[in-house]
């Protein structure tokens, strides 16, 4: 790691990204929060805070805060937790929690003024904020998440596993709630997050890498984009997630957002996310796999148009120097099974020129048995669950093509479930599936390869399949 990319990951997500949050709506209410000051003294002559919490809380409230706090630390604490517990009304929840998270943005030191009241009290440093993720109050249940973020990365402990899967579940849920006035501000939580590798383990088991690409897929502004993307970078500094990102079609759906994106951040963030997963991980195959995977999504094309343009961050044009020359390596190098393999994990199937190769099968038909069947099963599954006519004719072709040419195929494919599959799409609505499901049945189906092979030359002299049928020639 260059020694600017470890200061960007020391000091982007905190000092140059809340210049950024400062424009979000909870910022933007915090603001204008702060103006409204609370009339602290008409709680305690309504007896519903004591004369100590009084004498703190206005202190704490003044210009002599930090004064207040170097030598008052312990009562600080107590006095901003027996208000969260005991005020009920909304208003003065959030000007207490905006108190409470300028302090610790202030100084982030003063989360040990949190950590040495729960000792004390042998209770939860967390409990009291998760408890307010539960109000209906748009504003008070992201102040706590972001306050909750602050404890949980800056303090003395990680954050208990219970409390940690809730917190994310919860981060997680906020993101998929398209009407989320608050989106930036959940973003920022789990920028901050992720870059604990305990928090990326267990935000890889509530399945939240699904979550940001399925985010990713759909239309969000480029400052959402922006955060979720560096929130994959983040999580590719470990190499062993580094290892596993493309599983999650992680390549794919960032080469699309690469081609389309204005924005020059986002277009950064992106490459840097394509250089962790060539650099981190140890497994120099899967090294390999990337860099094809990113060649089979036009990677290499958008660089070429992205060394056109002049950029301000040198970060950029050296990562387009390093992602070029990697990519024009691995295109020497690749194979045609290496350029099929890495099309089917994909799951971005078209008529590209290796599936209609005789050569290709006869050479390669047996290699879809290795990794115990890896891309048979994907075929398969993208069979049962892809609603793109074009990929499900690729997919029963292959099928069939397989069967034609591995002995044993017809086996295979049965129990793998695939037989079934293909004779249902016999009736799909799409004729150039109807036509290629027909096709991968009857080489399922006939045992006599030398008379089909003959029965197909005919058949495909009449009946376009392919780039012809998918155009609408059939």
């Amino acid at each position: 790691m260059t020694a600017h990319v470890q200061e960007l990951m020391s000091s982007l997500p905190d000092e140059k990204i809340d210049m950024i949050a400062a424009t979000s709506v909870l910022q933007q209410q915090a603001s204008e929060i702060r103006q409204n000051k609370i009339n602290w003294q008409s709680y305690m002559q309504s007896q519903m805070i004591n004369s100590e919490d009084y004498a703190a809380i206005s202190a704490l409230d003044s210009d002599k805060r930090g004064q207040y706090l170097q030598t008052n630390a312990p009562q600080s604490a107590k006095t901003f937790l027996n208000l969260l517990s005991h005020v009920s009304k909304d208003q003065t929840i959030q000007y207490i929690l905006v108190m409470i998270d300028d302090l610790l943005q202030e100084d982030r030191t003063r989360v040990e003024i949190f950590y040495e009241h729960a000792a004390r009290k042998k209770e939860s440093i967390y409990a009291p904020f998760l408890t307010l993720l539960n109000r209906s109050d748009g504003f008070i249940v992201n102040m706590a998440a972001r306050i909750l973020a602050k404890l949980a990365c800056w303090g003395r402990e990680t954050m208990p596993k219970s409390d940690l899967n809730f917190y994310l579940q919860w981060l997680k849920e906020q993101l998929t709630n398209n009407s989320n006035e608050y989106m930036q501000s959940v973003g920022r939580c789990l920028q901050m997050m992720l870059r604990n590798d305990d928090y990326r383990f267990a935000f890889v088991s509530v399945d939240g890498i699904s979550t940001l690409i399925s985010i990713l897929s759909s239309h969000v502004n480029f400052q959402v984009q922006y955060q979720l993307v560096f929130c994959l970078w983040v999580l590719t500094f470990n190499p062993l997630l580094a290892e596993k990102m493309n599983k999650f079609n992680v390549i794919p759906i960032l080469a699309d957002i690469l081609s389309d994106c204005a924005k020059e951040k986002v277009t950064r963030i992106i490459l840097a996310v394509f250089r962790n997963l060539i650099e981190k991980p140890e497994d120099a195959q899967v090294s390999k796999e990337h860099c094809i995977a990113m060649v089979q999504c036009k990677v290499l094309k958008q660089l070429s148009i992205l060394e056109q343009r002049r950029f301000d961050d040198e970060d950029i044009t050296g990562d387009v120097e390093f992602l070029t020359e990697k990519l024009q390596n691995s295109v020497q190098d690749l194979s045609s099974f290496d350029e099929y393999a890495t099309e089917v994990k994909s799951a971005r199937l078209e008529w590209s020129p290796v599936h209609k190769s005789a050569k290709f099968w006869r050479e390669n038909a047996q290699r879809l048995n290795e990794k115990n069947y890896e891309l048979l099963r994907i075929l398969v599954h993208l069979l049962e669950t892809s609603n793109d006519p074009l990929v499900l004719a690729v997919a029963s072709f292959d099928i069939g093509e397989y069967v034609r040419h591995y002995p044993r195929g017809k086996n295979v494919i049965e129990q793998l479930g695939g037989k079934q599959l293909v004779m249902q799409l016999l009736s799909h609505e799409d004729p150039n599936v109807r036509y290629e499901a027909l096709l991968a049945v009857q080489k399922l189906m006939v045992h006599n390869w030398e008379y089909l092979g003959k029965q197909l030359e005919k058949e495909t002299e009449t009946k376009p399949s392919g780039p012809a049928a998918i155009s609408g020639k059939a």
